[in-house]
Formats: C-alpha cells, structure tokens, sequence
C-alpha cells in the first residue's frame, strides 16, 4: 500500500511512516522544510517537498499518482497564531482532500481533535478556539466529498509509549489523553479496515486491545 501522508514530519506522522515502512508499505511524508525530508527518510518514508499553504490541488493530485490512501496529519503546531489554524488545519485539509478527489484517490483519514465538531467552550482561549473551529470545518467539508474518509479525533496527545489498550467509538467519548504512538497505531488499523469508511471516532486509552478495538466498530 502507497500512503502519502501530509504534515510528514509530525510526530504522529514519524511514527506512522515507520509502522508502515516496517511492515513493507510505501510512506510518502509532504514536508514543507527541506531540511526535514532526512527525518522522514530515517523514519523509512520518502519525503517529498509540498507546502500546503501554497500549493494548487492539480500539483497536490499529481503527486498521488499511485497512491493508495491518504493520511491528514498536518497541523499548524504550536506557538501558531490563529490565522495558520485556518490555513493549515482547515485550508490544507480541503487542499487536500479536493486534490485526492481529482486523483481518484478514495481512502481518506483525517486526523483531527476531541472538541471538533461543536462551538468552542465559553472562555476559550482564541487560539484554541480557532483551532477547534479549523478542524470543525475541515471534517464538515470532508463529509461532503465523495470520498471513503474516516476522521480520528484522538484527545490529548501524549509522547508516551503505547498503552495496553485505547478507548475507541463514535462521538462522544468521555475526554481523556493518548499516545502519539497508539494513534499511528490505529490510523494503520483503519486504513487496513475499509469498513470503518464514513465513520467519525474519537480515541483515548482504555482497557481494549487496538485491534479488537477496531473490530468492534
């Protein structure tokens, strides 16, 4: 399987190119800094050079050619200010997904936060806020498309090593942390699991283990 996933040099992202590359998939990591394309490579993915924020979705679909899946993972990060949330965690996302409609590429998972998908609490720190709002929009204009997405909402992320189990089910979820690690870990599980297709999960640790947790669904 070719899996090209944007924000490639993410943790989450790091960590799911290695898991694919590991088991004999192709992981193509978008990166926008040059200067990360060895991180990518060390991981076992091929990096390539895309800035989301500026590229057209013909450019975008080119580089799917071959692609099998595709992975949402970018994000504007910290220390970002709010108008990046709307350029990055929704206009990349749409970029995106507009760009694998034209490839014909259909499996798409998106990862996106436990939040989405409602109005930002009152007293919501602006960012914050236009975080949730960003991701919101983004699932909103997913759902629309003719595509095969699932969207992940993992809760708070940890560099922790992977729990035993994870809490895994439609909205809602009571809110809780998980592991970059166990969230690569179920995004290889869903693009494994054609099923989960049209499915919006929120995720956490728990007390069930990832693949049985991914069969319940």
């Amino acid at each position: 399987m070719r899996v090209l996933i944007a924000g490639g040099h993410g943790k989450i992202a790091l960590l799911l190119e290695r898991r694919l590359a590991e088991r004999g998939d192709q992981a193509v990591g978008l990166v926008r800094n040059p200067d990360h394309r060895a991180d990518v490579e060390s991981a076992g993915g091929q990096a390539v050079v895309c800035d989301l924020e500026s590229a057209s979705a013909e450019q975008v679909a080119e580089l799917l050619d071959g692609a099998d899946a595709v992975v949402f993972a970018a994000g504007a990060g910290p220390g970002s200010g709010a108008a990046r949330k709307d350029t990055v965690d929704r206009g990349a996302s749409v970029l995106l997904a507009e760009a694998a409609e034209r490839a014909g590429v259909r499996r798409f998972v998106q990862i996106s936060s436990m939040g989405a998908g409602a109005p930002p609490r009152p007293g919501t720190d602006e960012v914050w806020a236009a975080y949730i709002a960003a991701k919101t929009a983004a699932e909103d204009d997913l759902r629309g498309r003719d595509l095969d997405w699932t969207i992940l909402r993992p809760g708070g992320l940890t560099d922790e090593p992977g729990a035993a189990g994870v809490l895994l089910a439609p909205p809602p979820v009571p809110r809780g942390k998980v592991a970059r690690d166990d969230v690569a870990a179920v995004v290889v599980a869903l693009l494994d699991e054609p099923r989960t297709a049209g499915m919006t999960l929120e995720l956490v640790e728990g007390d069930v283990p990832l693949d049985r947790a991914v069969q319940a669904l």
